[in-house]
């Protein structure tokens, strides 16, 4: 059986922390960043986690576990 590919746009986007879950970037912080506050494009600057209802998705992209 061939081995699995792991997805080249997952690979960018995603990465594992050390305790398994998956960190990803927040979204609104690409352009027309005039018209938003400074405290809301710091808060969009830090990481998050993906939710538990699209972890299964996200660990299929990135050929971990099962």
């Amino acid at each position: 059986m061939p081995k699995m590919k792991t997805n080249s746009s997952a690979k960018k986007r995603f990465s594992l922390t050390g305790t398994g879950k998956i960190a990803r970037k927040n979204a609104y912080k690409s352009h027309i960043l005039t018209k938003m506050s400074t405290k809301r494009k710091r808060n969009l600057s830090h990481t998050s986690m993906v939710s538990d209802a699209d972890m299964g998705n996200v660990k299929r992209m990135l050929c971990i576990g099962k």
